[in-house]
């Protein structure tokens, strides 16, 4: 139901906007009088909404087949690692922190396998190999789920960990940085790994809360209390090491632990006298299926939110807030930098180029271009996941899933301004 209001929502606002800026630009000689602006732009709102339609349903076929594609390959690789027993085996050492996490999963489930890797696949910046980890894991927790239309208290976990997007190594942001002529691309390394960090165990709070999981028991504090000290002995490390240190070690190591669990699943299936291709065939089918029952999910979300950008909205939000923390009084550096934060739970592609735009209107070193990588680093697509995980498994009723997505977003937001100011 809560997907069906976002849904409403995003053309009854861009509607009632467009229609304003319409209305305004034919009054524009009156309004101005009264400090409001109105110029041929907004004459024509409502064309570049329509044709904004037609754009984004391009572009989300687009995106489908680019998904179908890595989803194809990652799948047949995740069937060959089921294969070689690898998946079970790492179900089995995470069981005792997951039963507790999952509780209505059973025990020795297969869902803790996949589950695994999309978080690893999340947390070293590798959006193209989580995506398919993730879909698969949602629908082995759908074979657990009562309710086929109804999401389950795991798969709304799930979700939300997923979006706050804990990220130890963001080689995207740091790659546009570096393409933008930043003079240190991996300033923003350490206040994304904090502001994610952050947004995570703000939603596993907020959803175990709601689930009533207890996360005081040892296993829980043994297993989060580790990932802490992780989390602040890299930070440690990499703050030692040269400035362009980080950058390097982001890239060679994401990208070369993945591909080392490529060639290990395909050693081990080998060692098992399993036959490779044919399993990798089998399982690659899934992700051209898949690719296709999300289609319908993936465009009507999509267009939505580019009707509503497409309606000026967006600008009137960041004006409202502009003006809002000015006659608070209080600093408006941050605001410069916000429609990246804004835009990156709705589309991540318009996050990337309000980035781009970002850091060429204030530069790539400005306090505003830094924050705004922040930004984009520690904040997740949540309505693209939702509409694309649950579209996958046809699960009509999110419940409070974009409720604790959102909440983890905007409190890892707020922790990135703070964090921001502290690093500047």
């Amino acid at each position: 139901m809560v997907l069906n209001y976002i849904f409403i929502g995003f053309f009854v606002i861009a509607f009632v906007v467009a229609l304003v800026r319409t209305i305004g630009y034919f009054f524009r000689d009156q309004l101005e009088a009264i400090g409001l602006v109105f110029d041929e732009s907004d004459l024509y709102v409502f064309r570049d909404m329509v044709q904004s339609t037609f754009d984004m349903a391009d572009t989300s076929i687009a995106i489908v087949l680019t998904l179908i594609g890595v989803m194809t390959f990652w799948l047949g690789i995740l069937r060959v690692g089921e294969k070689a027993g690898v998946i079970a085996w790492l179900s089995k050492k995470i069981e005792p922190f997951f039963i507790r996490l999952f509780p209505e999963i059973p025990r020795n489930h297969n869902a803790h396998g996949a589950i695994m890797m999309n978080f690893a696949a999340n947390m070293l910046g590798l959006d193209n190999a989580a995506t398919p980890f993730g879909i698969k894991a949602m629908e082995q927790l759908q074979d657990a789920n009562t309710n086929k239309k109804t999401a389950s208290n795991a798969q709304i976990m799930f979700l939300v960990l997923n979006t706050s997007g804990l990220t130890l190594i963001p080689v995207s942001v740091m790659a546009l940085r570096a393409a933008e002529g930043a003079s240190t691309p991996t300033d923003v390394f350490l206040p994304i790994l904090l502001a994610t960090y952050f947004a995570t165990i703000t939603g596993l709070i907020f959803v175990s809360i709601r689930q009533r999981i207890n996360l005081f028991n040892k296993t829980m504090l043994l297993v989060l209390g580790g990932l802490t000290i992780f989390v602040l002995a890299l930070v440690t490390w990499l703050t030692q090491m040269p400035d362009n240190f980080a950058e390097k070690f982001s890239v060679v190591s994401g990208n070369l632990i993945l591909f080392c669990v490529i060639v290990g699943f395909i050693l081990l299936a080998l060692k098992r006298k399993v036959d490779v291709y044919q399993t990798f065939i089998d399982g690659a089918k899934e992700g051209f299926n898949v690719g296709v029952k999300i289609i319908p999910y993936l465009v009507g979300m999509l267009i939505s939110i580019a009707v509503f950008r497409a309606s000026g909205t967006l600008d009137w939000i960041i004006g409202g807030i502009e003006f809002l923390v000015s006659w608070f009084g209080f600093n408006t550096d941050f605001v410069g930098a916000l429609p990246t934060a804004v835009m990156k739970p709705l589309s991540g592609s318009g996050a990337r180029a309000m980035m781009v735009e970002t850091m060429s209107n204030y530069g790539s070193d400005s306090f505003q271009g830094f924050l705004a990588g922040v930004f984009q680093g520690s904040t997740e697509t949540t309505f693209y996941t939702i509409a694309v995980y649950y579209g996958a498994i046809n699960v009509t009723r999110t419940r409070y899933t974009a409720t604790a997505g959102l909440f983890a977003d905007f409190m890892g937001i707020v922790a990135a301004i703070i964090i921001a100011y502290i690093f500047w």
